[in-house]
């Protein structure tokens, strides 16, 4: 009996290992997963803040051509032709 009370053991023990190194193999995986999906999110960050940026930059520009046509309008509305 104790010749099969080893087997059993053994077979115990690779049912086990078969069962974590798949369990491992799954969880690796979805940390990939999560790691490809991560710099897809950063790179989709990266590309907004440029675009704020790049827009930031068009909005302040055209502000202040408003204000300077604004100050030419009320300069030429103060002249008398």
């Amino acid at each position: 009996m104790a010749a099969e009370e080893v087997l059993q053991t053994v077979d115990h023990y690779k049912t086990e290992i078969e069962r974590l190194t798949k369990e491992l193999t799954e969880t690796t995986h979805e940390k990939i997963q999560a790691a490809e999906y991560g710099l897809v999110v950063l790179e989709e960050k990266l590309t907004l803040k440029q675009q704020y940026d790049e827009l930031e930059a068009e909005y302040d520009s055209l502000k202040q051509e408003l204000e300077q046509l604004k100050e030419i309008v009320s300069f030429f509305s103060l002249c008398k032709f």
